[in-house]
């Protein structure tokens, strides 16, 4: 008889954070989570989400074994920009079972429509701004850092539940090969033609704070067209940007500016996940070795973000941002970068799909985020 139950102590939601830990033991190309990171993920006291959101996340249980997870949550952010009455669902796990399937579901279905939602959305971990997407093609290599990865199976059980399709996100990965020269002088020339510079990102104390303040600019204008954004709020991005930002390595982190003031984004980060795959979920006592042995021995980058503000647009910014990203990536005095993945992009997105292909790249992971009535 599979049960349904709220995670309402620290032992329940020490459940829900290992389940995946017990389901993927298989898997080579599942990569484990932080424990200590996921703990302060869903902690109150220290993810800014809960500030404007509810959570609920639940247990499946067949007799005491855990069988199952999902979380319910809403999205104040999001309906706010969007005008609409989503609920969402992130997180789900489950055996190959549509009993534990459906009932999961129909628990997170159940707890939106009471809180005035009428449709369901997911899997999103709580936001677009996080993990997001429920991998539909690609299971055959791990994911690179920041992207989710799940069973094979999870498409048909959540269909079988109702949910359909409602946007694809594309990964595309690129090799790395060398930068002509002649791309390089063209940069020189867009730069000049369209009266733009590009720098790193400044990690010293004093400046960093500024610089922040700039993505926090860019951020807000350049994706707020974008279908599923959600704005974050000052301190969820304060948030995200202290968890990741020692993290980050400036040499692939630009800003842009025309006459002074704030154009554009770009970041790229080092595959990490090829770390965290040999560390089990703990940074202690041996995770911290795996690190710190490893991390200039990582071979891939995740090309997370570029953004331009509308009115920058057509200027070359964006040409420039990957053209020296490549550049600096083959002449790495450090890490010897293979390939890159740029992830993710919308199905409809165009121009960022066009760029993508026009680097050479070929979609290798597919994710997508589904949607079904609850009224």
């Amino acid at each position: 008889m599979i049960k349904i139950i709220p995670v309402k102590t620290q032992k329940d939601l020490n459940r829900f954070i290992k389940y995946p830990f017990l389901l993927y033991k298989n898997d080579p190309n599942w990569v484990p989570p932080l424990i200590s990171e996921q703990k302060n993920f869903f902690s109150p006291d220290h993810n800014p989400y809960f500030e404007h959101s509810e959570v609920q996340l639940f247990l499946a249980l067949d007799d005491k074994k855990v069988v199952g997870r999902i979380s319910a949550h809403t999205n104040t952010q999001h309906n706010r920009f969007h005008d609409d009455k989503i609920g969402f669902f992130g997180f789900f796990e489950s055996i190959d079972d549509q009993i534990v399937a459906e009932k999961l579901i129909k628990t997170a279905s159940d707890w939106n429509l009471s809180r005035g939602k009428d449709i369901l959305r997911g899997p999103v971990n709580f936001s677009t701004n996080d993990e997001c997407g429920l991998l539909i093609d690609g299971f055959d290599s791990p994911p690179f850092v920041m992207m989710p990865h799940n069973h094979q199976y999870y498409l048909a059980l959540l269909e079988k539940t109702g949910l359909k399709k409602s946007m694809d996100l594309y990964a595309y990965l690129i090799p790395k090969k060398p930068t002509p020269e002649r791309l390089a002088r063209i940069t020189e020339k867009l730069q000049k033609r369209g009266r733009f510079t590009i720098r790193e990102i400044r990690r010293k104390r004093k400046f960093k704070r500024e610089d922040l303040e700039t993505v926090f600019t860019v951020y807000s204008k350049a994706w707020e067209r974008n279908w599923g954004f959600v704005p974050m709020t000052k301190k969820e991005f304060d948030h995200l940007i202290d968890s990741i930002f020692d993290f980050l390595r400036p040499e692939f982190v630009y800003l842009a500016f025309v006459n002074d003031e704030p154009a554009g984004f770009y970041a790229a980060i080092p595959d990490y996940n090829q770390l965290l795959i040999k560390m089990r979920g703990r940074l202690f006592p041996f995770g911290f070795i795996h690190f710190l042995l490893g991390k200039n021995k990582i071979t891939r980058l995740r090309i997370v973000t570029m953004g331009v503000i509308k009115e920058y647009q057509n200027r070359g910014i964006d040409t420039v941002f990957y053209t020296k990203n490549f550049i600096v990536a083959n002449q790495h005095k450090k890490l010897k970068i293979k390939d890159a993945e740029l992830s993710w992009i919308l199905e409809n997105n165009l121009m960022m799909n066009r760029i993508a292909q026009n680097l050479n790249g070929r979609i290798h992971k597919t994710y997508r985020i589904l949607d079904k009535e609850i009224v």
